[in-house]
């Protein structure tokens, strides 16, 4: 079979256009990174590109757009992986929140710091009988000298608290007990003479307003030795007296009586109780009990004078 050299040519042209058509395109693939680098327009546009993708990924930003619904995310809340934490939104997981920090406790840990001072007076009396008690069982020579050496600075502060206490009061009269009740022997004569003053004072006109129940029993020791000493209150300071016998018996000193016919319980007085002195008010028909069994003279004009004079309270 004899081969047309023109038919034959004809054929190999397509196959040819076919490798050169695949030639072409391998040069354009090699060719097109050295392109890429040497064309002056694609470069800002790529570059362009490259920062918005970048601002829009950064997970150190607080906010970033989420790439399918286009919203802005906050990813100053979450932890962990932004993109699974932020912006998709894939739930609460334990790799996604942020550690709470722990509640601060600033009022403990100030009582700790510092103590009140009750707190530090009692640390000072338990260490005090700490010492003591360890002096006491175990008598050795060191423990007795820590015992005395601790004991002697709280005296120390002791006498260092009279010292203040002292010179404050010479300031504050004010606050002076004994400019009211004086305790040197000097104030004290002149506090007690002006006392007594008074009291004479008081007594003497007591007689206008005031006047003595006396309640006895003929049968009773104690108002035998009584009942004179009120007879002589009744001479010196003109008083009226109203001897009154519980059991209907008389008495030396006060030949003339009553018998108990309720005054006892009228005067408020109560269980039978004798030798008993009242004070009567006259003015405002009040009876004052003074007091049971033997009193001293002295003692009942002071009981009188302190019941109808002095305020209670004022002289303590």
């Amino acid at each position: 079979m004899v081969k047309d050299p023109d038919a034959m040519c004809k054929a190999s042209r397509p196959i040819t256009a076919t490798f050169a058509a695949l030639l072409a395109g391998v040069s354009l693939l090699a060719a097109s990174p050295l392109m890429a680098m040497d064309s002056p327009q694609a470069s800002p546009t790529l570059e362009q590109e490259d920062v918005s993708n970048r601002e829009d990924a950064n997970p150190s930003t607080r906010e970033q757009v989420d790439s399918l619904t286009g919203e802005h995310v906050d990813t100053s809340t979450v932890t962990g992986d932004p993109f699974y934490c932020g912006e998709r939104k894939l739930g609460t997981w334990f790799y996604c929140e942020r550690p709470k920090p722990k509640p601060s406790e600033p009022a403990a840990s100030a009582s700790a710091a510092s103590p009140t001072y009750r707190q530090q007076l009692d640390k000072i009396g338990a260490r005090l009988e700490e010492l003591k008690a360890k002096a006491i069982l175990e008598p050795t020579s060191d423990n007795i000298i820590a015992y005395v050496r601790y004991q002697r600075e709280q005296l120390d502060r002791a006498s260092t608290f009279a010292d203040v206490w002292e010179r404050a009061i010479w300031q504050h009269p004010d606050l002076d007990y004994t400019l009211q009740r004086p305790v040197s022997t000097l104030g004290k004569t002149a506090w007690l003479a002006q006392r007594k003053t008074d009291r004479e004072a008081v007594i003497a006109s007591l007689s206008e307003r005031y006047g003595l129940f006396f309640f006895y029993s003929s049968s009773c020791g104690a108002c035998e030795v009584f009942s004179p000493i009120v007879r002589t209150l009744s001479d010196k300071y003109h008083l009226s007296v109203l001897p009154v016998s519980m059991d209907g018996g008389p008495t030396p000193a006060f030949p003339r009586y009553v018998v108990n016919q309720g005054q006892y319980e009228k005067m408020g007085l109560e269980g039978g109780q004798v030798p008993a002195l009242v004070l009567f008010d006259t003015y405002l028909k009040k009876p004052i009990p003074i007091g049971y069994g033997i009193m001293a003279e002295d003692e009942v004009l002071q009981r009188i004078f302190y019941l109808t004079s002095v305020k209670p309270g004022s002289d303590f």
